[in-house]
């Protein structure tokens, strides 16, 4: 069985860092599971079982948590004791706000007119900003090892991630 205690990073043989390799990721993980996986102890013992389902499932988690950005900087800022995702404190930069806040009522718009390409055009530049909250969190998290800085980042990065499924749901239903 695997060791509860290591990180995710740890457990998969990974740098402990913002960037990763996917496909290193995920080779670990397939490693991993035909390892701890349950149905190698069908015939074992409870105590066993559980243990395998156990090992399973932490090892499910971590994969999720370092395959997600936010997951994966919410939990390196952990690690560095920052939390980026507290939910008493939901404080993010006012401009910022204001700005998804027009992008919602864009949005919103766009649906009233069925105006598909301009759902997906808003899509395209939310996506856009996504990718740049990811390369300014390697800079930070990798670069600088900003952690407390970063957190302000992480937190916008998933109120953006939010954002574009919310218009891309918005504009899944009008291509219906």
């Amino acid at each position: 069985m695997i060791d509860p205690t290591r990180n995710h990073f740890e457990l998969f043989g990974l740098p402990q860092r913002y960037r990763y390799d996917g496909a290193a990721l995920e080779r670990a993980y397939r490693a991993l599971q035909s390892e701890v996986h349950p149905d190698r102890v069908a015939g074992g013992s409870e105590q066993q079982k559980r243990a395998a389902l156990q090992s399973s499932a932490h090892v499910n988690e971590a994969f999720r948590a370092l395959k997600d950005p936010v997951a994966r900087a919410s939990y390196l800022l952990r690690l560095h004791g920052v939390d980026a995702l507290d939910e008493t404190d939901t404080a993010l930069p006012l401009p910022f706000l204001e700005r998804q806040l027009e992008r919602r009522e864009v949005a919103e718009d766009a649906v009233a007119a069925r105006d598909v390409r301009a759902l997906s055009s808003l899509v395209a530049e939310i996506r856009t900003e996504v990718v740049d909250r990811e390369a300014l969190l390697v800079h930070m998290l990798d670069d600088q090892h900003a952690y407390a800085a970063a957190r302000t980042a992480v937190r916008e990065l998933q109120f953006l991630t939010k954002l574009a499924a919310d218009v891309g749901t918005l504009q899944a239903t009008l291509d219906d």
